[in-house]
C-alpha cells in the first residue's frame, strides 16, 4: 500500500494526473517532477514523500529492477544527501547503481552519472580512498561510450579534480581543470552557462595557489557568462 500522508497541497498538473488512477505510471512521473521542483527550491520535506510515493508506484508497475526504479533510488539519494543523510543516501545510490549495471551493463553512460553521484557523496564525507576509483571508473566509461570530447567528460574531469585539489594534490588537479575546461568549451561554446562551473571552481584552486590574478581573471569571465545568459533569458 502506498503511503499518502504528508503529500503537500496538489498542483493542476498532480490533480490531472490522479484521474488516471492511484498508480498510474503517469501519477509516477508528475509525482516525480513536482518532487524535483520542490527539491531544487530547497523544500525537502515537501519533495521527500513525492519521491517515495513515485518511487512505490513504479516498483509495483515496473518490477524493482527497471531503470524508471533506479532513477527514482537516484532522485531520492540525491534529496537525502543534500539534507546530510548520508547512510540513507548511500544506501540508495548503491541499489541505483546496482539496476543500472545490471538492466544496462556496467559500461553504460547512465552507469557513469550513478558512479559520479556516489563518489560526490563520499567526496562530501572526506572519504577520498572510496571516491577516487569511482570518478575514475565513471571517466573511463564516459570517454569510451561518449568519446574524450563529450561534455559529459568534462563532468567527470572536474568532479576528479576537485577530489584531488581536496587532498592537496594541486598539480593533478589543474590540469584535470584545464582538460575539462577546453573539452566544455569546444562541446557547448566558450560563453555557455555550463562553462562557468570549472572556470569557478579552477579560480579557487588557483587563490590557493597564491595565483591572485589568474584566479580573478577566471572568476570576470565567469561573471560575465552568467550575466550575458541572464540578459538573454530573463526571468518570467
Amino acid at each position: 500500500m502506498i503511503e499518502r500522508a504528508g503529500t503537500p497541497t496538489t498542483t493542476p498538473e498532480l490533480e490531472e494526473a490522479e484521474q488516471f488512477g492511484q498508480d498510474d505510471l503517469d501519477l509516477a512521473t508528475t509525482l516525480n517532477n513536482l518532487a524535483n521542483l520542490y527539491h531544487t527550491q530547497g523544500k525537502g520535506a515537501q519533495a521527500e514523500p513525492l519521491y517515495q510515493r513515485a518511487l512505490a508506484i513504479r516498483e509495483e508497475a515496473l518490477g524493482p529492477e527497471h531503470p524508471s526504479v533506479a532513477q527514482s533510488l537516484n532522485n531520492l539519494a540525491a534529496l537525502y544527501r543534500d539534507q546530510g543523510k548520508y547512510t540513507d543516501a548511500e544506501r540508495l545510490f548503491h541499489r541505483s547503481l546496482a539496476i543500472k549495471e545490471r538492466v544496462l551493463g556496467p559500461h553504460h553512460p547512465v552507469v557513469a552519472t550513478s558512479l559520479n553521484n556516489l563518489a560526490a557523496l563520499y567526496w562530501a564525507q572526506g572519504k577520498y580512498t572510496e571516491a577516487e576509483p569511482l570518478f575514475r571508473r565513471s571517466l573511463a566509461i564516459r570517454e569510451m561510450a561518449l568519446g574524450p570530447h563529450h561534455s559529459a567528460v568534462a563532468t567527470s574531469l572536474s568532479g576528479l579534480a576537485e577530489l584531488y585539489q581536496a587532498q592537496r594534490r594541486y598539480s593533478e588537479a589543474e590540469l584535470l581543470f584545464q582538460r575539462a575546461l577546453e573539452i566544455r568549451e569546444k562541446a557547448l561554446g566558450s560563453d555557455h552557462p555550463a562553462v562557468t562551473t570549472i572556470l569557478e571552481n579552477y579560480a579557487v584552486l588557483l587563490r590557493q595557489l597564491n595565483r591572485e590574478a589568474e584566479a580573478a581573471e577566471l572568476e570576470a569571465r565567469a561573471k560575465a557568462i552568467r550575466e550575458k545568459h541572464a540578459r538573454e533569458n530573463p526571468a518570467k
